[in-house]
């Protein structure tokens, strides 16, 4: 693992502390911290991997931050949290034989729809609906965590937002929705993480430093977003939405 000079280090920390800020709450934080690293030079398989090796170390935190608000339904989250976990490896493994980018259009309609609806409802995760799930939504709910693991594995661009909606459909308030998503995004990004490093795609020398800084950005993230509630997030939400619709698009045009 090779020493980093300090420009270096110090640009590692600042975009790894942004993007894990961003992320900590909605999601999105791979448009900071992915361009930064391929900045760096690493080569773009490698990237993904030293992004997700970082990335789970904030995302860790910023778990750890909604559980101990009492913000995560534990009970549905034991449940839901290993089939994130299954499908995020099989997505890794996915990734290695076809090209991700066959998803991109799709991802950019699913990402639009997912604006439009929350924009026009505005009073939508104001408050806490969620009475709990019958069978079928629970299987529904399974089904939900399982494909939207694979995808982060897979692809990835939109997780975030992806399970928050879903959450929020399930009658969870904005806060709430972005507490479980966290949970699950971070089973979906132990998965990815050891099998990146499995296949010997991560850089620690680049990871350690920029995990170490989301950690610290995921912490603040976390905090700020329980401080300031729904009114926070919400904003928050549709503002990186919409970032990633124009970011995807930008690359299937490209």
């Amino acid at each position: 693992m090779e020493l980093l000079d300090i420009q270096m280090l110090g640009f590692l920390v600042f975009f790894g502390f942004m993007a894990a800020f961003i992320d900590s709450v909605v999601g999105g934080g791979g448009l900071i911290s992915i361009p930064a690293l391929l900045w760096t030079g690493l080569p773009p398989v490698t990237v993904l991997g030293t992004n997700k090796a970082a990335a789970v170390m904030g995302a860790l935190t910023s778990f750890v931050a909604f559980v101990r608000s009492g913000r995560v339904d534990m009970w549905l989250i034991k449940r839901l949290f290993p089939l994130s976990l299954l499908g995020s490896g099989f997505g890794v493994l996915a990734v290695r034989m076809v090209p991700p980018d066959i998803l991109r259009p799709l991802v950019v309609v699913m990402l639009i729809a997912v604006l439009v609806y929350s924009v026009l409802k505005k009073d939508w995760g104001r408050e806490n609906h969620y009475a709990g799930l019958s069978a079928r939504l629970l299987l529904l709910s399974c089904l939900v965590s399982f494909s939207f693991g694979f995808y982060d594995g897979f692809f990835g661009p939109g997780t975030g937002s992806f399970l928050l909606f879903a959450f929020l459909l399930v009658g969870f308030d904005f806060l709430g929705a972005a507490a479980n998503a966290r949970a699950l995004n971070f089973a979906s990004n132990i998965s990815a993480a050891v099998l990146f490093t499995y296949f010997g795609l991560v850089d620690f020398s680049y990871a350690i430093p920029m995990g170490l800084a989301m950690i610290a950005g995921a912490w603040c993230g976390a905090r700020m977003a329980l401080s300031r509630g729904t009114g926070y997030v919400r904003p928050l939400f549709i503002l990186m939405t919409t970032v990633l619709i124009g970011k995807q698009l930008v690359d299937l045009f490209k």
